[in-house]
């Protein structure tokens, strides 16, 4: 079984391993939260949090929060109910953070139950934790210290080396590991989830069954290895499964603003690798539904190889832009100045794109058992890699350029033989 196979096959027993750390252990103490601070209760979370011992549990009722939870040690904050426990950062830096880069070996936090909302960054943010958990949340209208002209977001943090253009989006994962997103609604942030590397490797989580949709200037969900905040000895987004999302209409207050899911490297040494994107729907984005972007030119290489996407509903999203510019709108872009290599493209339906899938590097890319819907360009090869296109469903029995069905631009493209029925595994 290669490593992607395993990433796929073991998300399953990772979810119910995070989301089974839910319940406290025994001997753990459980303490409340209303916004009177009635019946023993605190009145704020902070203060409950710093009361509590590591693995305790704190139960806040519903109300309006106006505050910037901090958290460095393991515990549950579990709201009464998102709809109406809300945590209102009007004029503070992030709703939620938690806050492993201050407090190493910070692990075993679970957050679930709250509307986050108004922060000036991320509405949560997470950095250099291990098994954490955050479920069930609507975070919404955060990053509103970015200047919707000119692009910057001000005073953001130093160890955050390449935000000014979207102030950490709604949901963001730094130097995080083993940890699930799951179920989570973020919406009308600047982008929507950020998983990066700034202070560590981002490795092994899942991010499952989220809603992303309507964030203007960024991505539903990044991955993106970033320069280096000081000194460090591991940097990369690796093994992470990003599976079940709904990804829609990000990334289109500004031109070439957002996918449904980036695949991005900015510097020398920049790893996005051995991820999975499996099942997800990705839609009306204004960059294509996937994308890869590795832009240096310089010495050394980025490394977006080892990369899968698989099983995707793709429609309907933008035509990228810059150096990685498609000739149109396309379902997955795949641009690279070095090679990227081991990429898989499989079981996905692409469809009211005018390019389906767009290769721009120099290596061999796999796509198969794919399927084409509409009069399209199915596969455009532009530049001098090829693509192993066998085994697609080109939108009718003749295959690429029979009437009715999807064709091929470029060279290097191998299609024969195809498809002659969709995929049975849809």
């Amino acid at each position: 079984m290669n490593r992607n196979a395993r990433s796929v096959a073991s998300t399953a027993a990772l979810c119910a391993a995070l989301i089974a750390g839910i319940s406290s252990p025994a001997g753990a103490s459980t303490w409340c939260v209303n916004p009177g601070g009635t019946g023993g209760c605190f009145a704020k979370i902070g203060m409950a949090v710093s009361t509590a011992a590591i693995n305790d549990t704190i139960n806040v009722a519903s109300g309006t929060y106006k505050e910037d939870v901090i958290i460095g040690k393991a515990l549950s904050l579990v709201g009464e109910n998102r709809e109406n426990t809300i945590i209102d950062a009007t004029g503070l830096a992030n709703g939620i953070y938690i806050d492993g880069l201050d407090h190493p070996g910070l692990s075993n936090v679970v957050v679930t139950g709250f509307t986050v909302e108004n922060a000036n960054f991320e509405g949560i943010l997470v950095t250099n934790a291990s098994f954490v958990t955050i479920t069930g949340n609507e975070v919404t209208n955060n990053d509103r210290s970015l200047n919707a002209t000119t692009l910057v977001c001000a005073t953001q943090p130093a160890f955050e080396t390449a935000e000014s253009e979207d102030c950490g989006e709604g949901i963001h994962l730094i130097a995080v590991d083993h940890s699930i997103l799951a179920n989570n609604s973020s919406e009308n942030n600047a982008g929507g989830i950020l998983l990066s590397d700034e202070t560590g490797e981002t490795h092994d989580n899942v991010i499952t069954g989220n809603t992303v949709q309507n964030n203007p200037f960024d991505c539903g969900i990044t991955l993106a290895s970033h320069p280096p905040y000081s000194t460090r000895t591991t940097l990369g987004i690796i093994h992470n499964t990003i599976a079940n999302n709904e990804s829609l209409h990000n990334g289109y207050q500004v031109p070439g603003a957002g996918a449904g899911v980036g695949i991005f490297g900015f510097l020398p040494g920049a790893t996005v690798s051995g991820n999975v994107v499996i099942n997800n729907r990705l839609m009306n984005n204004g960059l294509p539904g996937v994308a890869f972007h590795a832009h240096n030119t310089g010495a050394g290489a980025e490394n977006l190889n080892d990369n899968v996407i698989i099983g995707n509903q793709i429609s309907g999203n933008g035509a990228d832009t810059g150096d990685a510019l498609t000739p149109g709108t396309a379902g997955i872009n795949i641009y690279g100045h070095y090679p990227i290599l081991g990429t898989i493209i499989s079981q996905n339906v692409i469809d009211q794109e005018a390019y389906d899938i767009v290769v721009n590097t120099d290596a061999q890319v796999d796509a198969h058992l794919n399927i084409f819907l509409g009069q399209t360009v199915g596969v455009d090869n532009l530049d001098s890699g090829t693509v192993d296109a066998t085994e697609n469903w080109w939108g009718c029995s003749g295959g690429p350029g029979a009437d009715d069905c999807a064709t091929v631009e470029g060279s290097g493209v191998l299609f024969t033989p195809w498809l002659t029925w969709p995929f049975a595994g849809r």
